[in-house]
């Protein structure tokens, strides 16, 4: 009887802390808590999808702004454009019309969505169209190749732009979503290649923001189900799974082409990490350089520039059959190693190699020597002899303590025992007619911080 008491107690309390804890975790994760009013929250959703008058403009300029950062590869330039740029309502506004089945909401944001989405692609249009730089920088490449990871920021990104959107206190959440899902650049970087007749492009950013729209979309239709939001419109069964089954559609037609260019990156990152450690490893010679090399992940190809002592076929044919621990089987290996007139040398590359490898062997050397040059600039900066005006500043001081004889300041370097370490102070020597009291050392410390703006000047006097 006694054992019997003994587990159901036991059982009571695994119960009584699970239960704590079912608590805890539901006190915590609540996004109930400090929730604005439905009402308010649909109501400001309606506003933002609408895209005239103020909201058009501001996404016209925002364009021309992120246009102007990408053709000057300029991050923060693009950051700024994102901040301002509207783009976010109508997107919001579709998944919360068809969280609520709100049909007008839904065909409401829809419509603006295709303004907004056209008028960008004009305004970039025209801009990439008659600037003078046409050239493909890294901040328009980054746009051109949209992964699986694109979807997942998306996604996140929108699951917290909703949750703040339905929060009373919505904080730095609203811009930081619009930072991270990067609807802007995108549309920008497809301007530049209809501008430019670069399709690709034009297709890979579109993609981009395509993936971007929809995600951000699902993920507050989650969100606001999840919360449970009144529907507008009750509708049957039947149309709420063909809607369900419409969304599963669209979210697999979108998903499909980033998830197959993503394991192409990581493919492709995987073959370069193999190839380098199969070089760095197999042509590791004492008396043979390596000059230059080239790595082609899509055709599958390596090709090596030596300098040096020659390695004769039997040790090229070893070198060769290793390819396969690092996995690189169906791969070309080329090896060039004779320089003479039957075989032209490119320069060139054995300059870029060169300096390649200079590079690299003293990184970490010119690191060290780049952190040494700044210590002594910052140094040479606090050392520097301010060209201080002390006769009307030993003017001044007089009428403020009339016991000034002398005065004189300068940057002094004090060697600190306990540190072990020196240290620069901007030092005040004064020479007074007679001994000052403390009320007019405080008074004189207090003028000299004032008018040196430095307030640990430090003071000495005779």
């Amino acid at each position: 009887m006694d054992k019997e008491q003994q587990e159901v107690k036991e059982s009571q309390n695994r119960r009584t802390l699970a239960d704590t804890i079912r608590k805890f975790l539901r006190y915590q994760f609540n996004l109930g808590f400090d929730k604005s009013q439905e009402d308010n929250i649909v109501d400001d959703i309606r506003k933002s999808v609408e895209f005239r008058g103020m909201n058009l403009w501001v996404l016209i300029f925002a364009i021309f702004i992120a246009s102007i950062g990408l053709n000057m590869n300029s991050t923060a330039v693009v950051i700024g454009a994102m901040l301002i740029s509207p783009l976010m309502g109508p997107i919001t506004g579709l998944g919360v019309g068809i969280g609520i089945n709100d049909f007008d909401l839904i065909k409401k944001a829809l419509r603006n969505l295709a303004v907004a989405t056209v008028i960008s692609l004009i305004t970039s249009t025209i801009y990439f169209a008659i600037t003078p730089l046409n050239d493909a920088r890294s901040e328009l490449l980054a746009r051109t190749t949209p992964t699986i990871w694109d979807v997942f920021i998306a996604f996140f990104g929108g699951l917290a732009g909703i949750v703040a959107y339905t929060n009373k206190q919505k904080g730095n959440v609203i811009p930081g979503v619009a930072i991270a899902t990067a609807l802007m650049p995108p549309l920008c970087t497809a301007g530049f290649g209809i501008a430019t007749g670069r399709w690709s492009f034009f297709l890979g950013a579109f993609y981009l923001y395509f993936i971007n729209s929809i995600f951000i979309a699902i993920a507050t239709y989650l969100v606001v189900r999840y919360q449970g939001f009144s529907p507008c419109n009750f509708v049957d069964a039947h149309t709420e799974r063909r809607v369900r089954r419409s969304i599963a559609f669209v979210v697999l037609l979108t998903i499909g082409p980033s998830i197959f260019m993503g394991y192409r990156i990581v493919t492709k990152s995987f073959y370069e990490q193999n190839a380098i450690r199969f070089i760095n490893q197999e042509f590791n010679f004492p008396s043979t350089q390596i000059v230059s090399r080239s790595i082609d992940p899509d055709n599958r190809k390596i090709e090596i520039l030596l300098f040096g002592d020659k390695l004769d076929d039997d040790m090229l044919s070893i070198i060769e059959s290793k390819m396969a621990l690092y996995r690189l089987t169906e791969t070309e290996l080329k090896i060039r190693q004779d320089v003479d007139k039957s075989s032209p040398v490119d320069y060139n590359a054995i300059k870029t190699g060169l300096l390649e490898d200079l590079y690299k062997n003293n990184e970490q050397l010119l690191r060290d020597r780049d952190k040494v040059i700044d210590s002594l600039q910052n140094e040479l900066q606090k050392v520097q002899v301010a060209q201080w005006p002390v006769k009307s500043m030993t003017d001044e001081l007089s009428s403020v303590v009339s016991e000034v004889a002398e005065l004189s300041i300068s940057t002094s370097v004090f060697y600190k025992t306990a540190e072990s370490r020196y240290d620069t102070t901007l030092t005040a020597y004064l020479k007074m007619k007679r001994r000052p009291s403390q009320s007019q050392v405080r008074k004189i410390t207090d003028w000299l911080k004032a008018r040196t703006q430095n307030d640990s000047i430090r003071v000495i006097l005779q």
